[in-house]
């Protein structure tokens, strides 16, 4: 018998990025770079460990936006241009670089994306496919999040705006995996009383709070973060741990900035010359990432070394065995003060693996098979195994909270981004009009009230001000926001006015085509 649990939790989420006016879309490579650097890469570790009969049970969160970004035609046939880009890109380099440091590098990249390739059609281009085998043979735990990342705290100011975005994400969950999910990702961690009446609304089980939002509940929880507790609804909170995280998150004092590692930030498609790569980015001249990358991180100064991809999985080995050690030494110590096996939750974005640290998903294969034969301590375990186990969990009520800068709400609502919140307001007010003065609308009202949900849904998202407030791409950021609000009011503008566009809706449906089922009517139960 273990003496303590390890609840490792992978957030997968990026904004939703769909543009067919464009040929070639920036933003739209956000996706395709997670796609081949971290997604598949995670699955490759989870195939291999399926096939090595390796025991593990691993939370996973797909948002929304990503599922239905995974699921669309237009951008999978993108994203498989773009990876074959990116092996006639390799198998240039190889020739490029023989007989020089970087050669074993290129030659890892040509075997890379070529797997990539192989990957993805394998999966019928929908990565959907390959994690709902990995959930059907009992290794991962598949979550949602909200619809469309909204930051919840934020736009409770409606109740109907935030039990929307959660019943939204549930019944979209149901249709890919046909059960509702157990759980789900709040959004930036972020929590405020009341949320949780609307997660046991839509059957939620769980979710997940940074540290300082379960310790500074009311009462004080008497085993901290080391147990979940339940919400005054019912449903159970589990808190971050704060050791676990530092290891792999910071940069500065965690295992991603080894020396030895991949250095992100040096790129081909910066340090060559134009007129070789140009066909490998922006058609406009634009340098971008390729996602071929020669330099270890090397030091702090400006001075890089080869990349050597023997001494980055050494690296990633030993520090899959550090964590394991050190999980160990926080349960036996914890197992002196507490009536059960304490559980350690970890919770990761799952983009950093593989993106900001290439070795990101060796790590994880280590570290599971470690845990699976070097000891004896931890178990693997999901939030509803451990419910299942320990059913009788501390009532409280969990503090305000978020796992952004500062622990609270400022990122979200800042000077950059705080005007944008009198819209939203003001366009869940108008929502939920528009819902009860049309209860049986059909045909083409019925599919603009529906396209307004949607445009709604999709200006909440909390990727904007996020942006906003970090100070990168906020052009874009500002546009995205500003398009979903000026849709959705001019579509109220039609129906209040009984002018509708039938084009236009059209073209709105095309274009923004997620929640393809929704039912603008779940805005009128009040």
């Amino acid at each position: 018998m273990a003496k303590g649990y390890l609840a490792l939790v992978l957030h997968a989420h990026l904004p939703f990025v769909r543009h067919p006016e464009h040929q070639y879309s920036l933003e739209e490579k956000w996706l395709y770079e997670a796609i081949t650097e971290c997604y598949i890469p995670l699955i490759w570790i989870f195939e291999k460990l399926l096939h090595d009969d390796v025991k593990f049970r691993l939370t996973l969160s797909l948002s929304p936006p990503l599922l239905t970004m995974f699921n669309d035609g237009l951008l999978q046939e993108r994203c498989l241009n773009y990876i074959n880009k990116l092996v006639e890109l390799a198998d240039k380099e190889v020739h490029r670089n023989a007989e020089t440091p970087f050669h074993t590098p290129a030659r890892m990249y040509q075997d890379r994306f070529r797997r990539v390739h192989n990957t993805f059609t394998s999966y019928g281009r929908n990565l959907i496919n390959a994690f709902k085998g990995f959930q059907e043979a009992g290794r991962l735990e598949i979550i949602t999040s909200a619809a469309t990342h909204g930051y919840l705290p934020l736009l409770a100011v409606n109740p109907a705006a935030v039990r929307v975005q959660i019943s939204t994400a549930v019944d979209f969950y149901r249709q890919f995996f046909g059960h509702n999910p157990p759980g789900l990702w709040l959004p930036e961690c972020a929590y405020s009383p009341e949320i949780d009446r609307h997660l046991k609304a839509s059957g939620i089980k769980y979710f997940f709070l940074d540290t300082h939002g379960v310790l500074f509940a009311s009462h004080r929880p008497r085993f901290g973060i080391y147990a979940p507790v339940f919400c005054r609804a019912g449903v159970a909170a589990f808190g971050r741990d704060i050791e676990s995280s530092r290891q792999v998150w910071s940069a500065k004092e965690g295992y991603p900035g080894d020396f030895d590692y991949r250095e992100y930030y040096r790129d081909i498609g910066f340090d060559t010359d134009y007129n070789y790569i140009r066909d490998y980015i922006h058609p406009d001249g634009i340098r971008v990432n390729t996602g071929l990358k020669y330099y270890r991180i090397t030091g702090r100064n400006e001075h890089k070394e080869p990349y050597v991809p023997g001494w980055a999985m050494e690296k990633a080995a030993t520090h899959a065995g550090n964590f394991m050690f050190n999980r160990e030494h926080q349960i036996h110590y914890l197992c002196r003060f507490m009536d059960r096996p304490p559980l350690i939750v970890a919770p990761y974005d799952a983009e950093l693996f593989g993106h900001w640290w290439f070795e990101g998903p060796h790590w994880l294969e280590f570290l599971i098979r470690k845990i699976a034969y070097d000891q004896d301590t931890i178990e693997l375990i999901t939030p509803s195994d451990y419910l299942r186990r320990h059913p009788c969990n501390q009532v409280v009520t969990p503090c305000a909270s978020s796992w952004g800068n500062k622990g609270y709400h400022e990122v979200w609502l800042c000077g950059p981004n705080d005007w944008i919140y009198r819209h939203l307001h003001w366009g869940a007010d108008r929502m939920v009009e528009l819902a009860q003065r049309f209860p049986e609308g059909t045909g083409m009202l019925r599919r603009a009230l529906n396209q307004a949900a949607r445009e709604l849904l999709l200006a909440q998202s909390s990727d904007w001000p996020f942006i906003m407030a970090t100070g990168t791409m906020v052009d874009y950021a500002v546009r995205r926001f500003k398009t979903h609000l000026s849709n959705f009011k001019g579509i109220y503008q039609q129906i209040t006015e009984c002018r509708l566009e039938d084009g236009w809706i059209e073209e709105l449906e095309s274009r923004h085509n997620i929640f393809p089922d929704i039912d603008y009517r779940i805005y009128a139960d009040v």
